[in-house]
């Protein structure tokens, strides 16, 4: 029963840690990255279609993102929706090829995105809160219905706090990456 709620947090622990990665690489730095447009959708024949399925994109150098539209009629959509996005992109459009260059960040910009950052790490560090809550409430229910005993309790909540403990460090990890990634001129 302990292994299993212990297997069922650290699972869903590392799963929290992979979310805060994938958002955290929406985040524009100040190179071009695929990543960077994952979040957009295109009006494609009245249906909202992901980005990525009806276009390939690629890092043409460090300022500049490459996007080759499939259909050559959905190039317009895909342009209207990274200008409406809240990206701050100018995409320039040469046939089927979208070339989308990426403007130098300003240093208030920076701060902007390091403040985004840290929210989206706090938000990490809530969601793996809120898993070791529910293990422990887990366990105190065990114990309540006299499946474990005491001592068997605080061991699983020990080894619950030592799961949380490396869940967070590497949250701290990845926040102190990205920062240091985003205040690089």
């Amino acid at each position: 029963m302990i292994n299993e709620i212990n297997a069922d947090s650290k699972e869903r622990m590392k799963k929290s840690v992979e979310a805060l990665k994938s958002q955290l690489s929406k985040i524009r730095t100040g190179r071009a990255h695929p990543a960077l447009l994952d979040g957009l959708s295109v009006d494609y024949y009245g249906a909202s279609t992901p980005l990525k399925q009806l276009a390939s994109i690629i890092a043409e150098d460090a300022r500049t993102l490459a996007i080759t539209v499939f259909d050559r009629s959905v190039t317009k959509a895909v342009e209207k929706a990274i200008l409406s996005s809240d990206l701050g992109l100018n995409p320039m459009s040469a046939g089927t090829v979208i070339r989308v260059p990426l403007p130098a960040l300003t240093e208030e910009r920076r701060r902007d995105l390091v403040k985004i950052v840290r929210a989206e790490a706090e938000q990490g560090r809530v969601a793996v809160r809120n898993i070791r809550r529910d293990a422990n409430s887990d366990l105190k229910i065990l114990l309540k219905d006299k499946s474990i005993s005491e001592d068997d309790e605080r061991r699983g909540q020990e080894d619950i706090q030592k799961l949380t403990d490396v869940a967070v460090k590497d949250i701290d990890l990845i926040l102190e990456a990205k920062e240091k990634e985003l205040m690089e001129v």
